[in-house]
């Protein structure tokens, strides 16, 4: 089987996670399945553990919510298949992470935008060096009404650049209408 990347876009609850795991489990092999969830509430907690149980037992999990690239390779093993689900709390998290500090920086958009960025573009290495295929998993945000307040904003704009560098390089880019999956790319 050939080596792709796959970007799955689409709102939430469009259908994005369980047709990037139809694709993983049709393409057979090993899957390492890597979560960027951070489970802060119960809420998220309570969502976390319904995916766990969607998920086929023999797929490993890696919870990495920043640095994933590194992370990936270092428990890629035998994985012909990584799924990355999703791209949207990657970029919520290195926005909003407290390590990072972007949230009391002035100059939040440029410190945050170098970050993610950089965090990006090392996936993409991973991606172009790794013998396995990926299906990233991200929302696409940019579809409805700006959002009142400035980290809003930021947000949105920072996870559309992101969209578009992944893009970019995927071989196939779908986006997802009601459980549909459109083939826009590839």
């Amino acid at each position: 089987m050939d080596k792709r990347c796959i970007l799955i876009l689409g709102g939430a609850r469009s259908g994005k996670s369980r047709f990037a795991q139809n694709l993983a489990e049709s393409r057979g092999g090993k899957v390492l399945f890597v979560a960027t969830a951070e489970a802060l509430d119960v809420d998220m907690r309570a969502r976390i553990e319904k995916h766990r149980r969607e998920r086929p037992n023999s797929w490993r999990t890696l919870e990495a919510s920043t640095d994933i690239a590194p992370r990936i390779s270092s428990h890629m093993h035998d994985a012909s298949t990584v799924i990355i689900d999703c791209l949207t709390l990657l970029v919520s998290n290195l926005l909003l992470g407290q390590e990072r500090g972007f949230c009391a920086q002035p100059q939040i958009e440029s410190a945050a935008e170098e970050w993610i960025l950089k965090e990006v573009q090392a996936l993409i290495e991973l991606i172009e060096s790794a013998p396995a295929s990926f299906l990233i998993v991200s929302n696409e945000v940019g579809l409805g009404l700006v959002p009142e307040n400035k980290l809003g904003r930021i947000y949105r704009d920072l996870l559309g650049r992101a969209n578009q560098l992944l893009a970019e390089h995927a071989d196939e880019v779908y986006f997802m209408v009601s459980g549909i999956p459109m083939k826009v790319k590839g």
